[in-house]
């Protein structure tokens, strides 16, 4: 079949999709505008011989008064006869004061008399149907020089209205017809017309695609509500077009390796980012080597296993020093090295004023809603830019050719981008912000804004973990600096240079490390019950988090509380584990934030207590990851308040964990992953009742509905995990890299 032939099959499926409804619409409209038509024409006509009826019965009044008084039967029965002559009237007739018919034409009818029949048509007594057909009856009193003297019979023929009823159905269909005919070429031209309008709309998209040439605002408006969601939509369709034609298995190491090698062949990545993945401490028996409870480094740890690159971070422990080579470079992991760690070193000052001044103390509740104030200070400003500048000294050096791609993590670097676009111009750099992002009021508050959006449009992209922290970036992008703000194509044109704002929920490894050595459920269970020294009956309820005023860990407590008052069968029959990894713990906030929640603990324990149980198990304390997922598979039910969360990657590890399809999770609607976890019991960590009431939900949550909802998360945590969110973000550079070489390609020809 030829292209003419296909085009011209399409077209006629498109105007029939338009012109059949149509006309089946109008076909049910004639249907039941007829009957209505009917009804109203019969109304009018009846009223119409009812006065008519009224005219004749005064017209014949005086002379039948007349002829009364001389008693001459046969020029009465005479005057009737000829005022039947009008085809209307078809009968008359005369009856007397007590009802008797005494004078009627020969057409009158046998079977009606002086009254109006008992039986009528169309629930209209005036109407008889006899055999000649449907007819109008209409009784008047004669007045005969004043006085009442008998009445006047008339019987009107209504096959006029009849026929007059068949020509109006005749004229309502042709009425409809030419209607239906005209709509229909009114709406097939306007649909072609608004359908070529939209295929060049989305044409223009797909080619220009907002990072070598923008779309046209002028034109298509009537797409803009929608251009934002369709690039976005395109994005994410050509990302996942690439991914199934490069990846045929699931998402691991390996697939995302081949990835790599595919589309980012040879190229150097190197990770940025304060907080380093392995951590060297000296103890009592030599050093010892932690990992970090960090988000971040769950996240990004498994991409650099699976990149083989170079990661850069802050050697904070106190044997770092002692491992690494005369170029501070480590190999890691230490049981089987597949990536290079390098660390700067930085002074007690300068850690004080970069990570716990500047960054936590103020970036940090600025962009988290948790109802504390941010604390701004010049000092801890220049040391926050003094230690971005040694960083991006660090990259370039570590850089082994001018086209890098650098991805740098969190709020600790947000000048870095732009320090990174002075030093290597053709370096891509992939930021995520692994936070929220604030409304552009609340992030007015910072003195040194314009800076820190600066230093971030130093991004070639530029990631967070909702649409709608994106939105916020660029609101107050648009709200603070002379920018280009595109917000359908989510880009921003700063300086020359184009930075790509765009979602990209961040995951977990997939499966586990763990997944072959971790034990089996019961054997969790147990052990957790025996280092805890928890009854057998006892179901067990946890918390994982770093010690932080964000987590809503004091809102948890609260609801543990709120449970036991509310339900007292669940006093020894539940306890909840808290584990809280030590955090900052040198700020004034997080030392009055772990003191509350010790106080709380203590009090809820004190109240709730007996000899031989416990309801609040509160471990402050580090704990390796292998040990949190053996909670994970202990516990009952899992619970997530956080206040104000990025993402939280605690749900999608208590889901990971649970390969017997059992347990809870108790999500607060604050966070990320809330909006990819919708089979979690979703709660407002505020409302201290309502997160009462779904911790008791999951408790009570028969097995088959916990298997039913765990069994769907855990396919979106799998389906959607850590290499997914890497391959997101590094297939999106390797498009644009292609891009701008092939545009420098041009550019030296011409």
């Amino acid at each position: 079949m030829s292209f003419q032939k296909i085009r011209s099959s399409r077209s006629l499926r498109l105007t029939l999709r338009f012109v059949i409804p149509l006309i089946v619409i109008m076909t049910l409209l004639a249907f039941l505008v007829v009957p209505l038509v009917d009804n109203l024409t019969l109304r009018w006509s009846v009223r119409d011989l009812d006065m008519r009826a009224k005219l004749i019965t005064n017209a014949l009044q005086e002379p039948i008064g007349d002829l009364l008084g001389q008693g001459n039967k046969t020029k009465i029965n005479s005057l009737l006869t000829r005022a039947t002559q009008d085809e209307r009237l078809f009968a008359l007739g005369y009856c007397d004061g007590q009802g008797k018919l005494l004078y009627n034409t020969q057409t009158f009818p046998r079977d009606l008399g002086c009254t109006l029949p008992s039986s009528s048509v169309h629930n209209t007594p005036a109407l008889l149907q006899l055999p000649q057909g449907l007819v109008h009856v209409a009784i008047n009193p004669l007045l005969i020089e004043g006085a009442p003297s008998g009445s006047l019979v008339l019987v009107h023929d209504m096959s006029f209205v009849e026929r007059r009823s068949t020509d109006t159905r005749k004229y309502i269909v042709i009425l409809f017809a030419a209607l239906c005919l005209i709509t229909s070429l009114i709406t097939v031209l306007v649909a072609h017309l608004s359908w070529r309008g939209w295929m060049s709309g989305v044409r223009a998209l797909l080619r220009g695609d907002g990072l070598i040439k923008p779309f046209d605002k002028s034109s298509n408006s009537e797409l803009q509500p929608l251009v934002g969601d369709l690039r976005a939509l395109l994005r994410t369709i050509d990302s996942e077009r690439r991914i199934a034609d490069d990846v045929t298995l699931s998402w691991n190491p390996d697939a995302l390796r081949n990835l790599l090698f595919k589309q980012l062949a040879g190229e150097q990545i190197i990770v940025v980012s304060n907080r380093e993945p392995y951590i060297h401490t000296k103890g009592q028996e030599g050093i010892e080597i932690h990992r970090p409870a960090s988000g971040l480094v769950t996240a990004v740890e498994p991409v650099m296993r699976a990149c083989s690159g170079i990661w850069i971070a802050h050697g904070g422990g106190t044997a770092d020093y002692e491992v690494v080579d005369k170029n501070d470079h480590v190999r890691v992991p230490p049981e089987h090295p597949e990536y290079t760690l390098r660390r700067i070193w930085l002074s007690q000052e300068e850690e004080k004023g970069y990570y716990y001044g500047f960054a936590n103390e103020g970036l940090w509740p600025l962009c988290h809603i948790a109802h504390v104030r941010p604390i701004f200070r010049t000092g801890d400003w220049n040391h926050y830019v003094e230690i971005n500048q040694r960083f991006a000294d660090a990259v370039v050096k570590e850089a082994e050719r001018e086209d890098p791609v650098v991805l740098v993590q969190d709020y600790h670097f947000a000048l870095l981008p732009g320090m990174l676009r002075k030093a290597m111009p053709k370096a891509t750099i992939i930021t995520f912000w692994h936070i929220p992002w604030p409304n552009p009021e609340s992030f007015g508050i910072c003195p040194w804004r314009e800076d820190l959006l600066k230093g971030m449009l130093g991004s070639t992209i530029l990631g967070f973990h909702t649409p709608f922290h994106c939105k916020n970036f660029l609101e107050t992008v648009d709200r603070y600096l002379e920018t280009r703000v595109d917000h359908a194509s989510s880009t921003i044109s700063h300086g020359g240079n184009l930075t790509l704002v765009e979602a990209y929920p961040i995951s977990i490894q997939w499966p586990s490390p763990w997944q072959e050595s971790q034990p089996g459920i019961a054997d969790c269970r147990a052990y957790v019950q025996r280092s805890l020294n928890i009854k057998d009956n006892c179901l067990i309820g946890l918390g994982v988090d770093r010690l932080d005023y964000t987590k809503g860990i004091l809102e948890r407590l609260r609801a543990v509380e709120c449970l036991l008052e509310s339900h007292p069968d669940m006093i020894g029959r539940f306890c909840f584990v808290q584990i809280a990894a030590p955090s900052r713990s040198v700020l004034e906030e997080y030392q009055t934030f772990d003191a509350r929640v010790r106080a709380l603990a203590s009090q809820i324990n004190l109240r709730f207590s007996s000899e031989d149980y416990l309801p609040i198990h509160l471990k402050i304390e580090h704990h390796e990851p292998e040990d949190v997922n053996r909670y994970y598979r202990a516990a009952d039910v899992c619970i997530v308040t956080s206040l104000h969360d990025g993402m939280n990657l605690v749900a999608k590890e208590y889901v990971a964990a649970r390969d017997d399809e059992e347990g809870v999770l108790v999500l607060s609607r604050f966070t990320g992953a809330a909006h990819e976890l919708y089979e979690a019991l979703i709660v407002n960590p505020y409302h201290i009742e309502q997160t009462a009431d779904a911790l008791y939900q999951a408790l009570t949550m028969p097995v088959f509905e916990q298997q039913a909802r765990m069994r769907s998360m855990r396919s979106m945590v799998r389906d959607f995990n850590v290499y997914r969110w890497a391959a997101r973000m590094l297939l999106d550079a390797a498009r644009i890299r292609q891009r701008e070489k092939l545009a420098d390609r041009i550019g030296v020809q011409l």
